[in-house]
This record gives C-alpha cells, structure tokens and sequence, in this order.
C-alpha cells in the first residue's frame, strides 16, 4: 500500500512539472512580451524585465517559478492589475466563476430531471422523442453555440435578461450565462434519468406494485426516483468539472469578471504569471 501511494505521488509531481513545462514552452514562443508598450525604449524595457526576472535563461525562470509556487507564491500580474499578486486577483474574480457555475449545476439537474422523468414515462412516444432530441443536442452543440443563440433571442430580442454581466444586478444578470453553462449538465442528466426510469420501470417489483393499485405518482416517488437520484449524484460531478471548463467561452460573451474571462485577457495581454496559474487549474480539471 506504502509503495502504491508513493507511486501516485510521484506521478503526480511529474505530471505537475511536466504541465508547468509546457506551459512554460508555449509562452516562450508566444510573439510579444508583457510590456509591448511602443512609449517605452529599449532601455526601459531591459530595466522592467530584468525587475521581474524576465531576463533570466529559460531554465532559471521555471526552476525559480517552481520553488515559488511551492511556498504558494504565484507572482504578481504585470499588465491586468499591474504588480496585484495572484492570490488576490482570484479572489476577486473565483467566487463569481464557482456562484455562476453551482447556479448552473442547480439549473442543468433539475431541468434534467425533469426532461429525463417526461421521456421515461413515455418511452416510444412523442414526449420521448422531443426530450431526447433535446437532450442529444445540449450533448452534441459546443458551448460557444449556445452563447450566440441564447445571448440573441433572450438577451437581445426578447430583452427577457441582461446581455452583459453587471456588479449592479449580480443575480439577474447571471442568469444567462447559468443558464448557457447548464446546458451540458441538464443534457446529461435527462439522458441518464430516461435510460434508468426504463430500466426501473421494467423490473419485477414494479410491475407488482401496480398490480397492487399502486397510483402513478406514489409509484414516481417512492419507487422509481427513490432509484434513479441515487445514480444521477454520479452524473452531477463530472457536471460540476465541465461548467468550470466550459466558463472561458461564456465568461468572455457575457463580460462576466470570473477566473475563465481572466485567462482569455491574460493570453491576449501576455501576462505571463496570470497565464500559468489559470492554465495550470484548468488543466488540473
């Protein structure tokens, strides 16, 4: 047992390093720098990157990277909010990305449930046939689909929520962005709830217990779901991993200030530190 937990831990380090290596590679060949700044010459910029240790080989900078993120030391943004540690700037922005992302969860399992609950009861009927259509697209369509067919019929031309995210009305205005996120969950959970309810439904002690006057609704509750919520739990947290991948999309369309908007900026800004942090937690999921 000993052996087997070092060999995890070991390959989790490795895996960790060789993440952070990567990462580190692809920056390096990315055009640009942080301070492209066209004001600034060349004097001012060989000052500014050698403050930041940005002067350093290539090896240097990782090794040193490395042993400062073992003391949880992330660095310091330097373009977004120049010189603001990563730790703070993800506290600011990670509660609104994990607010939206439970919100959508909610929404995505009990629209779900529902859908799956309408399409097993009647299996081979019409009902079955939309909802599985429904849920065959949530599963196929990417997210980024989603943001444009929801942000222009509900946020545009029915005005039913606002289009952008606003500190001003933080429920209201994440309603949308929920709502594209709960897609992929929903989707899943109606497919699986469907395929359990026929399951459940052809088993031998439900066809007694209706033989026994057993009314639809009490046979829905106490023995049908009673089954089927147990194995939709294992659905939910594969769910709860997707939203948070699936937030880069929707964070950046609807202007919402969570950690998935913040990582396209920082690609976009060359903000080196911010980069590697955002990239290393999403790769973690």
């Amino acid at each position: 047992m000993k052996k087997y937990v070092l060999k995890r831990l070991l390959m989790a380090v490795a895996t960790l390093l060789f993440v952070l290596f990567i990462l580190f590679c692809l920056m390096e060949l990315m055009p640009g720098s942080p301070f492209n700044n066209p004001e600034l010459t060349p004097e001012q910029r060989a000052s500014i990157e050698a403050k930041y240790g940005l002067d350093q080989p290539f090896w240097t900078r990782y090794i040193n990277y490395i042993a400062n993120m073992l003391r949880g030391d992330f660095g310091v943004s330097y373009n977004i909010q120049q010189n603001m540690p990563i730790s703070d700037l993800l506290a600011k922005r990670f509660p609104v990305t994990v607010r939206i992302g439970l919100q959508a969860v909610v929404l995505g399992v009990t629209l779900g449930l529902l859908l799956g609950v309408v399409a097993g009861f009647n299996h081979r009927r019409v009902a079955d046939s939309i909802t599985s259509a429904v849920a065959i697209l949530g599963v196929s369509l990417p997210s980024f689909a989603f943001v444009l067919l929801l942000a222009y019929f509900v946020g545009f031309q029915w005005k039913l929520l606002p289009f952008l995210y606003s500190t001003k009305q933080p429920f209201l205005s994440s309603l949308l962005p929920s709502l594209t996120l709960a897609v992929s969950p929903m989707a899943s959970v109606a497919r699986y709830t469907r395929s359990e309810i026929i399951d459940v439904l052809g088993q031998n002690y439900i066809t007694l217990a209706r033989t026994k006057g057993v009314g639809r609704a009490a046979l829905t509750v106490r023995h049908v779901l009673r089954n089927v919520l147990t194995g939709v739990i294992t659905v939910i947290a594969p769910s709860i991993v997707n939203v948070l991948t699936g937030s880069l999309v929707v964070e950046k369309a609807f202007s919402v200030p969570g950690i998935g908007g913040l990582l396209i900026t920082a690609i976009q800004e060359n903000d080196y530190n911010v980069t590697f942090t955002l990239a290393f937690i999403y790769k973690r999921h």
